[in-house]
């Protein structure tokens, strides 16, 4: 398994991993929708991508987004997106994909990488604490559609 930053020749493959992970969590599949998006993030740098490859086929990514810690006085990341092809789980490329984020986090001297997912999503929190990720006992997180 081979993990690397995504760049603008890797916009079409992710969009299509994208618009499988959105389709996954029950969003209406959109591919034009996730292209734009994905190839607005990778254009700005508003976000960062990581793939990972399974020998020459794009398997998954995950995508970090900046944050701040106003007490800590550094930047923070956000593992906002992790996903793997059903047929690819199991193979590590999950796994990969959380140390490649991680380690972004230590070369970028942030405070600390957060997540959050689904109550329901076990298998992903099974990968997440074996990665060392704890839950928050200290803050409640509170959301306002807008």
């Amino acid at each position: 398994m081979e993990v690397v930053q995504a760049t603008a020749m890797h916009t079409n493959e992710v969009a299509v991993l994208f618009d499988a992970y959105r389709s996954y969590f029950d969003q209406a599949p959109d591919f034009k929708g996730a292209l734009a998006f994905i190839s607005d993030r990778i254009k700005q740098q508003d976000s960062v991508i990581y793939i990972a490859f399974d020998k020459d086929e794009i398997v998954g990514f995950a995508q970090l987004y900046p944050l701040f810690t106003s007490l800590g006085m550094k930047r923070g990341w956000l593992l906002n997106d992790v996903y793997v092809l059903d047929e690819h789980r199991g193979k590590g490329a999950g796994g990969a994909l959380v140390d490649a984020a991680v380690e972004h986090g230590r070369k970028t001297d942030a405070a600390w990488v957060m997540l959050q997912t689904y109550v329901a999503n076990t298998g992903a929190q099974k990968l997440y604490q074996s990665k060392g990720f704890r839950k928050d006992t200290n803050s409640f997180y509170y959301y306002l559609a807008i």
